[in-house]
């Protein structure tokens, strides 16, 4: 179990990758075959439910060309 805050970091990461999604015009299926990620996997770190590592989140970024998630 999480703490709070460390949930709500993940919430956050995943509500700012779903939002660049989204702004790209991008399917969740085309984001996780560019990062070649499962797309229930991706699914699950846009809703803020799993911890995921740095080598995939900077997969998932170079897939939607972020620079920074900030």
């Amino acid at each position: 179990m999480g703490s709070n805050k460390d949930q709500n970091l993940k919430k956050e990461i995943g509500l700012k990758l779903k939002l660049a999604r989204e702004k790209s015009g991008l399917t969740q299926v085309q984001v996780a075959e560019k990062a070649k990620l499962n797309v229930n996997y991706y699914a699950q770190i846009e809703r803020g439910e799993v911890n995921t590592t740095f080598e995939k989140l900077e997969g998932i970024m170079k897939a939607l060309d972020l620079k920074f998630l900030i």
